[in-house]
């Protein structure tokens, strides 16, 4: 399979990027599983915009968004990124509206939404569900698109560059390993121009808000192909994912309140009812999420209660019902009344803050390879995201990237000479027959991460995690050259990858800053006000 373009993932930003890149050439699309199971359709909250003037809130300014931004990065944003990402915000909302993203509307003006850390009203937002409209708009847009070839339930194992095939003085990206999941086999998808837009590695912890598919296939796919990956200990938990031990199922596991709840005046208590998140700081519960994650998980250490509670009690009758219906519908299908019971919540992994480190173009240390979204490290978010940036950063920089990509490989340029490309070869070519083997490491990986490398770390609990995680490396590397490739054993490599560098990226940042905060450093040092960055040689 040979295309001008090939895009790794379905979310806002590899669309954003896939749609404006059919203008130019073929563009092939590759998920591992369907389209619409991406971070993005499980957003709830919004985007973060400034609008003209006589739109926005009262007040509000790019500056003001850009200096909240970098209050909520702790020091480490790349202020030239934030304001070129800030400043693009109109454009991103037209460009969705364009696309038929429906946000909503009072009158001919939209709603806005104020989340944790902003110091405005600028999150504009589709009921609940905004990332789901997002993903639902382009996506009818993608398949419409006679360029774009949207191919689902293939699996990309590794990207294949010049490096890997002996060209060392002059790497570049040259396609992708994909396994075809439908029938077992491995194809070569051949491209000079790559986009790594696969979203978020949720699923290294035990609890999280992210999909089953957020397992950092993208940033695993990097790293092994030689790109720098920056700041991987800055994980987000997000403060409010529902508590429930009685109820079942995937969507129960991992089922996030929105911070707009918070944002729309929901308070954060004890089983007390009391409002601990004051004693903290003074915003409360719309304080930066590093700071209400950390509160939430000290609250309950010292109570030793299971959950703390986010309280919307004292909002008139229906007000929930109508602005977060979708939160509304589920908790109550789970027996939670939340206009007249508080929502039992605890923390969950939700953002990956760092990733393969890119400019915003998205354009990676590897020539031809680009990564866009959750899987790029821009400098947008610094050591802390700040709420509803993150679909704003996947529009802008989704846009950015295919404009860079065409100043410096047009497809009209001629092509380079091409080492040829092997076909791929199965290790041992038999199938997995101890299954059991593959979920015992899936489960322990999950667990040693959320005991050892949460949201409060020692460098004792780091130093055990990396050393279990040398020998779990070994044996998921052992599974994967001794059996046939499959899905499982393709997730479980990328999870011990990405597990392996937040701990050593947490083990290189001796102080606590924005979300990597541990007990034996826990304050901030200007020493390490700077990238933690790695490279795989």
């Amino acid at each position: 399979m040979t295309s001008d373009f090939l895009v790794i993932g379905a979310g806002i930003a590899g669309l954003s990027f896939a749609l404006r890149a059919a203008k130019h050439g073929k563009v092939i699309i590759l998920t591992k599983g369907r389209a619409e199971e991406s971070n993005t359709a499980w957003a709830q909250g919004g985007i973060a915009s400034v609008l003209p003037a006589k739109l926005r809130a009262e007040g509000d300014s790019v500056e003001n968004h850009v200096a909240d931004t970098l209050d909520a990065g702790a020091g480490l944003c790349n202020e030239e990124v934030v304001r070129r990402i800030v400043e693009e915000g109109d454009n991103t909302i037209e460009d969705l509206l364009g696309y038929g993203v429906e946000f909503d509307k009072e009158d001919d003006h939209f709603m806005l939404g104020k989340e944790g850390g902003h110091s405005h009203r600028r999150i504009l937002h589709a009921r609940d569900t905004t990332g789901r409209e997002v993903a639902r708009a382009l996506l009818e847009a993608a398949r419409r698109e006679p360029n774009i070839d949207l191919l689902e339930n293939h699996f990309v194992i590794d990207l294949i560059t010049a490096a890997r095939l002996g060209a060392v003085s002059n790497d570049r990206v040259l396609g992708a390993y994909v396994l075809q999941r439908e029938t077992g086999e491995v194809a070569v998808f051949r491209s000079d121009r790559v986009v790594l837009a696969a979203g978020g590695c949720g699923k290294v912890y035990l609890y999280t808000t992210n999909p089953d598919s957020a397992t950092g296939d993208g940033v695993a796919l990097g790293w092994r192909a030689g790109a720098t990956v920056a700041n991987m200990e800055f994980i987000q938990f997000h403060p409010t994912c529902f508590y429930n031990p009685a109820a079942t199922g995937p969507e129960a596991r991992s089922f996030l309140v929105s911070e707009a709840v918070r944002g729309e005046g929901g308070i954060l208590r004890n089983a007390k009812g009391e409002d601990f998140t004051k004693k903290i700081d003074p915003r409360g519960s719309l304080a930066p999420r590093d700071i209400v994650a950390r509160a939430i998980d000290q609250e309950i250490k010292r109570t030793g209660a299971p959950c703390v509670y986010l309280d919307v009690t004292h909002k008139p009758p229906g007000f929930i019902r109508e602005h977060f219906p979708y939160i509304y519908e589920t908790l109550m299908k789970f027996g939670v009344d939340c206009e007249t019971t508080p929502i039992p919540v605890v923390p969950a992994a939700h953002y990956m803050c760092g990733g393969v480190k890119t400019d915003v173009t998205g354009k990676t240390s590897i020539r031809g390879l680009f990564a866009v979204g959750e899987v790029g490290c821009t400098g947008l978010h610094g050591a802390n995201r700040l709420a509803s940036n993150s679909l704003l950063e996947g529009n802008v920089v989704g846009r950015l990237a295919l404009a860079e990509m065409m100043r410096l490989y047009p497809p009209d340029k001629a092509a380079m000479d091409t080492p040829p490309i092997p076909e791929w070869h199965h290790g041992d070519v038999a199938e997995p027959d101890e299954l059991v083997v593959i979920y015992h490491n899936w489960d322990e990986i999950r667990r040693l991460m959320w005991d050892y490398v949460s949201i409060v770390r020692t460098d004792n609990r780091l130093r055990r995690a990396a050393a279990r995680l040398r020998n779990l490396k070994k044996e998921v590397r052992e599974f994967y050259w001794g059996h046939r490739v499959n899905a499982d054993i393709l997730e479980l490599r990328n999870l011990v990858a990405i597990a392996g560098l937040i701990v050593e990226c947490g083990l290189r940042r001796r102080e606590s800053r924005g979300l990597h905060f541990t007990l034996d450093h826990p304050e901030s040092d200007e020493c390490f006000r700077k990238d933690t960055t790695l490279r795989k040689f």
